[in-house]
């Protein structure tokens, strides 16, 4: 070999290594990861249930079932956000338990991911069958505040009594939200009866969110067989 070809070989060598190895995640192996864990987590079935709520949300607007102005008006979107929060928190289950703790060095980033994903598809789901009629009191920023809080409830609540009993905690909630509403109660820390532009409930909820995704990242839902 020539000195010009090696010259041409080592400045070719750091674009070279520049481009491989690809990120982790892109690798077959990464992917199918991603797939199996989505598919543990019945990821498809989640999805299904959150257009069906924003389905819902749709009708609810069409026929009028949700009535007058104000607080008032979110008697209905309550419950369905709480719905689809139920929906994300009961996701952090997982059928391989210790298992998968003991063999999944990417398992807190698969948790975060999945858990935040299911969070925007719902505040999607239920923004896109009330834009169909646009007569939702509170608008876009009313139910980003309620789906966000609730989801962090509901992902807390996994932590304590495990996946599959965690939509009590978002239903209770929105038990004391709909109260909220009647007895027009002004605590931020029950943000469904605040309006949409206060700020302190909008806090509120994004703490308790923020809260929630931590905890299902780095610790996840409590395993029943294991005592965990």
């Amino acid at each position: 070999m020539t000195a010009a070809g090696l010259q041409n070989l080592a400045g070719a060598a750091p674009e070279a290594k520049a481009s491989w190895p690809p990120p982790a995640w892109l690798h077959p192996a990464g992917l199918r990861l991603v797939r199996l864990h989505l598919a543990s987590r019945r990821v498809p079935a989640a999805l299904a249930a959150l257009a069906v709520c924003g389905v819902v949300m749709w009708a609810a607007l069409y026929w009028h079932w949700v009535l007058g102005s104000g607080t008032g008006a979110q008697s209905v979107p309550i419950v369905l956000e709480a719905g689809t929060a139920s929906v994300v928190a009961v996701t952090t289950s997982s059928p391989f338990g210790e298992l998968e703790r003991a063999g999944v060095r990417w398992l807190p980033w698969l948790r975060l991911g999945t858990a935040v994903a299911l969070a925007g598809a719902a505040v999607g789901a239920l923004c896109a069958g009330a834009a169909i009629t646009g007569d939702l009191s509170g608008g876009t920023l009313g139910v980003l505040r309620n789906v966000a809080g609730l989801t962090g409830i509901g992902l807390l609540a996994a932590a304590v009594t495990g996946g599959g009993l965690a939509w009590i905690a978002p239903m209770a909630y929105m038990v004391a939200a709909q109260y909220a509403i009647i007895a027009g109660w002004t605590t931020p820390w029950l943000w469904p009866a605040r309006p949409p532009a206060d700020h302190g409930a909008a806090l509120c909820a994004a703490l308790v969110l923020a809260a929630g995704v931590a905890v299902t990242a780095f610790r996840g839902a409590r395993d029943p067989a294991s005592g965990d």
